[in-house]
């Protein structure tokens, strides 16, 4: 427990009730408590129709955020109240922001390593949840071992409080239409051996997929070991192999760097040249972009890989909008993204110490010379 929770404690309370009692203190000391309760019931049909929750453990994971950017404890807190209201059974957690190298704290790694198999974890972070030590490096190997379902929300630091309307709206839909259009993407790309996207601003993009298979962020998680991170709405897969992708790609929506996530004001060019970026032009995005890729070159043990292109998304939730969180940007309908850097995770072959998403608008797309409708 972070030293600003520390003096909310009721020592007179069961662990895991203190925990939640004094998260919740502190949230209405510092005024956030009341927004949170305004978009509670919002959430409450994520537990039912994504979820499919009866009587199993939820544990809640959030963090204070930062001043004037607190939406990761708002929706965190928001969560646990639509889970009392429908009187299930979790718990909520705030531990202080974590950024990359940082351990989770403590009691929020005990508490996941004593969470027995088959429960739910939703995880809405500032930026990291942080290292977990013995009990894994990934967040989602750990839920996929342990038969969690999860929600994994992160870097929601980067925008001011009011905008959890925004991220509220864009999880507040209907699943099922937005699932049934994801399916038919993913059967195109799935049978697919060449994407060609094309935009207004100027991408011309080949991406090799022969073989992959895409995934979908579709909000869908009522199996064992499944989740995402929410709002949902995407479908994404990785290249095959680095010869596979060239081209050009506009970035004109919004660029994730380092230190957070820009709306692009002058767009980003990437020349890309048997998968990895060649050269990056632009203004002020195409700069922090640049100085993000060299950093991660000098970090990593192989320097290349920070520069390769491992994945091709395309967003499909009609209610999110471009509002510089890659967490909503990526999944708004009409808009594609590549990442930059590692894939091995959904099935790639790309290690790299970073995974940077770049959005790009008013996309045309073809799947093997066919157009798909995105």
């Amino acid at each position: 427990m972070c030293l600003e929770l520390e003096r909310y404690k009721n020592k007179q309370s069961p662990k895991n009730k203190m925990e939640t009692i004094a998260a919740i203190q502190w949230a209405k000391e510092i005024e956030i408590y009341q927004k949170a309760a305004l978009v509670s019931h919002i959430l409450k049909p994520i537990f039912t129709s994504c979820f499919g929750i009866t009587d199993e453990k939820i544990l809640i994971i959030g963090d204070q955020g930062y001043a004037k950017k607190r939406i990761a404890p708002v929706m965190a807190l928001a969560y646990y109240l639509a889970a009392r209201e429908l009187r299930l059974n979790a718990k909520l957690l705030l531990q202080e922001p974590k950024e990359r190298g940082q351990e989770a704290d403590q009691e929020v790694k005990d508490s996941l390593k004593s969470l027995q198999e088959k429960n739910v974890v939703f995880v809405n972070v500032s930026n990291k949840l942080g290292g977990l030590e013995e009990i894994g490096k990934s967040f989602r190997k750990f839920c996929t071992k342990k038969k969690h379902r999860f929600i994994s929300a992160m870097s929601l630091g980067g925008l001011p409080t009011e905008s959890v309307s925004e991220v509220i709206d864009a999880i507040d839909i209907d699943y099922k239409p937005l699932q049934s259009n994801l399916k038919k993407l993913k059967e195109v790309l799935d049978k697919g051996k060449e994407v060609h996207v094309t935009s207004k601003a100027g991408t011309n993009l080949y991406y090799g997929i022969e073989g992959m298979k895409a995934l979908m962020a579709d909000g869908d998680y009522k199996q064992e070991g499944t989740g995402g991170n929410f709002p949902a709405g995407e479908t994404y897969i990785p290249c095959k192999g680095s010869s596979n992708v060239h081209g050009k790609v506009v970035i004109d929506g919004s660029s994730r760097n380092r230190k957070g996530t820009l709306i692009i004001e002058k767009p980003i060019t990437l020349t890309i040249e048997e998968g990895s970026i060649t050269k990056i032009e632009g203004g002020k995005e195409a700069k922090a972009l640049k100085e993000t890729l060299e950093w991660a070159a000098k970090k990593a043990k192989h320097p290349s890989t920070v520069y390769r292109i491992g994945e091709l998304g395309f967003g499909m939730n009609h209610k999110a909008r471009i509002i510089g969180s890659t967490l909503v940007d990526e999944k708004t309908a009409g808009t594609a993204h590549i990442a930059i850097g590692s894939n091995y995770w959904m099935g790639g072959s790309i290690y790299a110490i970073i995974h940077l998403d770049q959005i790009f608008k008013d996309i045309k797309v073809e799947v093997d010379g066919k157009p798909v409708q995105i």
